[in-house]
């Protein structure tokens, strides 16, 4: 590595510290996305001097959200940002499954052999995000995705996870306030937003179902 991917590395693990061996498998992560991003157009170029940062920590911030859930689905994988590296966090962790979707074949082949490299308890499936979110048949705690869409689309194709208990997590960016306006989110969801702790711009947004009170008092 460079000195300034060093740096970002040392500012990454300072934001996130994480067991070395956890850090390793993120070293794997990084070294194989700068090989198939000769290939493949996996993440913007000039954010490859700042993997750590820009796609590891800021996607970190993803699972210290719900810390506690161990099946995940993440919409629109793509580089496995951010479920590929909520799998890795979690690795060794038992009973943890991250469902990564995505459509691209060549994603998936980048997603799954990182996912072999590094031990990530990971489950690559090649699709389209409705299609595959119908066939997940077992009980999901949480639900992941990063610069995929707008947030009423994404709520949307959360629906079934989100109706049965599950949180959603979303990385969005500066436009989210004309996301909400006038979304049926709003009124059918408990919404919380965190600032991002990698981006000035960026907000985390953490969706739950509503408990109506009766369910609240049972």
């Amino acid at each position: 590595m460079s000195a300034p991917e060093i740096d970002d590395r040392t500012a990454a693990l300072e934001l996130f510290p994480l067991p070395r061996e956890t850090a390793e498998r993120f070293d794997i992560y990084a070294e194989l996305l700068r090989k198939w991003q000769k290939a493949i157009n996996l993440v913007a170029v000039s954010t490859l001097p700042h993997i750590w940062m820009r796609h590891f920590a800021d996607s970190l911030q993803v699972q210290a959200a719900v810390p506690d859930a161990r099946i995940w689905v993440d919409l629109g994988s793509g580089a496995g940002f951010p479920g590929l590296v909520t799998a890795i966090r979690l690795a060794g962790e038992p009973g943890t499954r991250v469902h990564l979707i995505e459509s691209d074949q060549r994603k998936c082949a980048f997603l799954r052999t990182v996912s072999r490299e590094t031990g990530a308890p990971a489950i690559v499936h090649a699709g389209r995000i409705e299609h595959v979110v119908e066939a997940i048949g077992e009980p999901v705690e949480a639900v992941s995705a990063r610069a995929l869409a707008p947030l009423p689309q994404l709520v949307n194709y959360a629906a079934k996870f989100l109706d049965s208990g599950a949180i959603g997590v979303f990385l969005k960016g500066q436009d989210l306030a004309d996301e909400l306006t006038d979304s049926a989110a709003t009124r059918k969801y408990q919404i919380e937003m965190r600032n991002s702790l990698t981006s000035p711009a960026g907000r985390i947004v953490i969706i739950a179902r509503l408990l109506r009170r009766n369910n609240a008092k049972a």
